[in-house]
């Protein structure tokens, strides 16, 4: 029974995808006597949390003290945008807390469950922690290994290309897919490109195919040679260039300078102290290659298409685990892990 109303509170969570960054996503379902009486999910970062949203949601409030809370994640024991949630089950003298997975960040810990068996309440761990893990890949990578989420984007033909010669690359995936990428854009916090993306291309890297907030550009250009009148430099949303060169914040573009020796971990490592959660590097193929061969990768999303170009810009190569696989319209979409 554990396992159904968690996985109803998986589901919940879900909901909050795009919005809650840096916080990971949170389900909570409350249940009486096998009936759910309260759902909620955390809905906006700076927002009240799952469980205090399933609890507004309960009419009877007296029915709490009877209830098991079902939690995709602890509930925080300290005072962040929002009071902690511990105190507040505690306070509402909840019967019994299931959580799917203990939280990563220091701030908590064990801290929200060992405060809640510290006040009588039962507290069940790792139901269908598995699927909590999975869910919450971002935020446990982001806090276990101090590093953003990288997803690595590509379309490529039949033939193994990611553009022509001349680097021309559109458009290789049909609309559909197209309008898949719009709608991971919203997902994840940030995109990145190399240089000769951004000169051959000249990217807006914002969300036109789907609804929701567009998500903080990144540019790779070493040497600083790229030109300031393409699309990414406009100002429009939050820019982040990264180079060897100079240090300088404009209005809402940071010029960063990095050492040349490591120059992508140094990378990684100023988006995780940005509070970067997630990125999606959507090219180009060397830039893709850089990534791939220095292992600073999580995951990679390739679109195939049934085109094609005889010779070209060959596709990225890497050493991967196809985990998952779907057909859109024309193209084949595969999901890689490491």
């Amino acid at each position: 029974m554990d396992e159904i109303f968690m996985r109803r509170a998986l589901e919940l969570a879900t909901l909050g995808r795009g919005h809650v960054s840096p916080n990971p996503l949170v389900g909570c379902v409350i249940v009486h006597e096998g009936v759910i009486i309260g759902e909620g999910w955390h809905k906006k970062y700076g927002e009240a949390h799952a469980e205090v949203n399933a609890v507004r949601d309960v009419t009877d409030k007296m029915l709490l003290s009877h209830s098991t809370v079902y939690v995709t994640l602890e509930p925080c024991s300290h005072f962040g945008k929002t009071p902690p949630c511990a105190d507040m089950l505690i306070a509402e003298k909840v019967k019994k807390v299931v959580i799917a997975n203990l939280d990563s960040n220091p701030l908590v810990a064990g801290r929200g469950m060992k405060k809640l068996q510290a006040a009588g309440i039962e507290v069940i761990t790792d139901v269908l922690s598995d699927e909590g893990r999975e869910l919450n890949r971002r935020f446990f990578t982001f806090m276990e290994r101090q590093q953003p989420y990288m997803i690595l984007k590509w379309a490529e033909t039949a033939d193994g290309f990611v553009a022509r010669e001349n680097f021309d690359s559109k458009w290789i995936s049909n609309e559909l897919s197209r309008q898949w990428v719009h709608r991971w854009r919203t997902e994840e916090d940030a995109v990145l490109v190399g240089i000769r993306t951004a000169q051959h291309d000249n990217p807006r890297l914002n969300v036109r195919s789907w609804t929701g907030r567009d998500p903080i550009r990144i540019v790779i250009d070493r040497f600083l040679k790229l030109n300031p009148t393409l699309h990414l430099f406009d100002g429009t949303q939050r820019t982040i260039c990264y180079n060897t060169v100079r240090s300088e914040e404009r209005p809402n573009l940071s010029f960063v300078k990095l050492p040349a020796e490591d120059f992508l971990q140094a990378l990684v490592t100023d988006l995780y102290h940005r509070k970067i959660q997630s990125v999606i590097i959507e090219g180009g193929a060397q830039t893709l290659q850089l990534f791939i061969d220095q292992g600073l990768w999580d995951e990679a999303r390739v679109f195939t298409a049934p085109v094609t170009f005889g010779k070209g810009i060959s596709a990225p190569r890497m050493n991967a685990k196809l985990i998952e696989q779907h057909k859109i319209q024309s193209d084949t979409l595969k999901i890689f892990r490491p």
